[in-house]
């Protein structure tokens, strides 16, 4: 049993109130909020009047694309895609997804993320990874013309969602201009039959909008209506080029947009419309993208993106509280993910914890600290990411895990695929 006390908690039930109550966590668990719980603590955190709040969760990303960080930039969507990336992915095996994922568990403890959305290849490689460091997955199928199938992609949900409570998997598919019409009601078949939602990338770029509405008429999101693919809600990654009748979709159907600000800015792609979406009640979450789109797995920038980009788009400077995009990095990318159980810091929540450490230049002097996260912290300060009740990063230490084995194996996987 853990004891954190003495500290600022934000537990984000009670909307951004911060109190000076205590949090007890024992084994996966949150089994106390408040004050005067006696007990006897196995381990007990003086948090010394730090900040200790629910953790990050990455709702979109690519984590084993570590091996392309910084290999394919300063390329649009479209030849950074088909021309760099597509060709090297195929060189990947299942040992290799399970080395790079290591390295990107690494990256996001490191800013508060307990937990990440991930949309790629060889899931066994994967959760076997995520159960091998203890970090949290939910995984999705990049299913599209060359890649995967529907059988596949069933049986990845009947198995992946019945493996292991760090691990749960949705049904997906990578974009509208990968997969053909015939996969695509393939996977709304999947979703209808098991009631789910439905997981992809849409509406990053004008470019992908125009040629689908060339091909169907239609955009990529009514598309997607028409199909029955987001019956059962899901998640739309990017949402950047969407009009008012695809927005209508997504607050009829409960779809998440996941905004990526970082990778669609650095692939000029454009900036989705958050405050429109914020005013209409839209469902939303943040990710990172993958390390060779953004190439940061920050959420820090992420959330400050976000904030600086909607000013700028909407010439306002009161455009988009930065409160509510505290809100999306947490309790939205949570409840998109399915994690409704990791949400928020409550008795019987999972204890996906993070301390933040506000005795840093950037924190002080201290008047809104859940702005000042916003738009002056950073990964400086987070002291402590837990995942699961397990503490694996303090005080810049990753608790347990060989890092250097982790650098290795990620160099000698980039340095082959370069060189085949």
């Amino acid at each position: 049993m853990i004891r954190f006390y003495n500290g600022k908690i934000l537990t984000l039930k009670n909307g951004f109130e911060i109190t000076d109550d205590e949090v007890w966590t024992n084994g996966s668990e949150i089994v106390f909020v408040g004050k005067n719980f006696h007990k006897k603590a196995d381990r007990e955190i003086n948090l010394n009047g730090n900040l200790l709040m629910p953790s990050f969760k990455n709702a979109h990303t690519h984590s084993a694309m570590t091996f392309a960080r910084s290999l394919a930039d300063d390329l649009p969507l479209q030849p950074w895609l088909y021309d760099m990336i597509f060709p090297m992915e195929a060189k990947l095996t299942a040992d290799d997804i399970y080395h790079l994922s290591k390295l990107a568990f690494l990256e996001y403890l490191t800013s508060g993320i307990s937990a990440c959305f991930d949309m790629y290849y060889f899931p066994e490689a994967m959760a076997k990874a995520s159960l091998d460091f203890g970090f949290r997955t939910v995984m999705t199928c990049g299913l599209n013309n060359f890649k995967e199938s529907i059988e596949k992609l069933e049986e990845y949900y009947k198995k992946y969602n019945n493996y292991n409570e760090l691990i749960s998997y949705k049904l997906g598919f990578h974009a509208e201009y990968t997969t053909s019409y015939e996969i695509l009601k393939g996977v709304a078949g999947l979703a209808e039959k098991y009631s789910a939602p439905v997981f992809t990338h849409s509406s990053e770029t004008e470019n992908e909008v125009r040629e689908c509405i060339e091909r169907y008429g239609k955009t990529p999101t009514a598309l997607f209506e028409e199909l029955g693919l987001f019956n059962y809600g899901g998640g739309a990654y990017h949402s950047v080029w969407v009009n008012d009748n695809d927005l209508e979709i997504y607050k009829k159907r409960d779809v998440y947009a996941v905004i990526n600000a970082g990778s669609n800015g650095k692939l000029a792609s454009g900036i989705a419309p958050v405050s429109e979406m914020l005013d209409k009640n839209i469902n939303l979450a943040v990710g990172t993208d993958g390390p060779s789109s953004n190439n940061a797995l920050d959420m820090f920038r992420e959330i400050y993106l976000i904030a600086a980009t909607q000013k700028l788009h909407n010439r306002d400077a009161a455009s988009t509280d930065a409160n509510r995009i505290l809100e999306m990095a947490t309790i939205g990318s949570a409840k998109c993910m399915g994690l409704d159980n990791c949400d928020v810091i409550e008795a019987d929540k999972k204890a996906d914890l993070i301390v933040l450490d506000l005795h840093r230049p950037n924190m002080q002097p201290i008047n809104n600290i859940t702005k000042n996260i916003i738009y002056s912290g950073s990964k400086e300060n987070v002291k402590l990411t837990m995942v699961n009740g397990r503490i694996l990063y303090e005080n810049g230490c990753f608790n347990g895990i060989d890092t250097e084995e982790i650098y290795y194996y990620a160099q000698k996987i980039t340095d082959r695929i370069k060189n085949i």
